[in-house]
């Protein structure tokens, strides 16, 4: 057989516009293409199990949510052993450039409020972000806070205070599952890998700075966790 007649053949074939080879399996040209596989998750690596790792673990992860190598971080302070961990949502633009949380007109505020739990002081809890990093728009998408609030069942957890305070919204919605108005006025049982722990909300310093009507308010919340906390 010529090259000549094989090259007209093919030549005819494709005029004729056939453009795939057909094998002798059958096979069914209609129906509709494989979906492509979804990529295998990953799974996180696990938190480390003690304080002192975790604490690290804060400082350095590239795992955190809006973590990044530019991002500059707040982490806890204050004593883990003193029975009471206040946390807040995420360090303020103040908080980054003081390296503390709740720093300025609110930290001032904070540590009166504190003061007036029976002369507390900071060395006297241990205060806890939500997030250590701030987000660039300063708030917590649902997602990344539904990351944050396994994170901090699991901070809760090694620190194993007697009650936690939840300061503001997005603590409330992340960990007890409601906004300070529905939440407040009643102990919550938050579940972590230790069990549950006395959970209280309320109203966050920088609101009280701006509402000073809604500190009555805060004072109740406050004389409610001293009635039922007692380190």
């Amino acid at each position: 057989m010529s090259s000549d007649w094989a090259a007209s053949a093919l030549s005819w074939w494709q005029e004729a516009g056939v453009d795939t080879i057909v094998g002798e399996e059958p096979r069914n040209w209609l129906a509709p293409a494989p979906k492509p596989s979804a990529p295998t998750a990953v799974p996180a690596p696990p938190m480390p199990r003690t304080l002192d790792a975790f604490q690290a673990w804060l400082r350095d992860s590239p795992d955190l949510p809006f973590a990044s190598p530019s991002a500059p971080r707040v982490g806890p302070s204050g004593d883990p052993a003193s029975g009471l961990m206040i946390i807040v949502d995420m360090p303020s633009v103040e908080d980054v450039a003081a390296g503390q949380l709740l720093s300025g007109a609110a930290g001032a505020l904070f540590d009166r409020m504190l003061n007036a739990m029976e002369g507390r002081t900071r060395d006297a809890v241990y205060l806890a972000p939500l997030s250590p990093v701030r987000s660039a728009s300063g708030a917590i998408d649902p997602r990344s806070a539904a990351s944050l609030a396994e994170i901090a069942r699991h901070h809760i957890g090694l620190v194993r205070p007697k009650a936690v305070l939840l300061f503001g919204d997005s603590c409330a919605k992340a960990l007890v599952g409601t906004a300070v108005a529905g939440a407040r006025g009643r102990w919550h049982d938050l579940e972590t890998p230790v069990g549950p722990i006395k959970t209280l909300v309320t109203i966050r310093p920088e609101k009280l700075l701006h509402q000073p009507g809604l500190k009555k308010t805060a004072w109740a919340d406050l004389q409610m966790l001293m009635e039922g906390f007692r380190p």
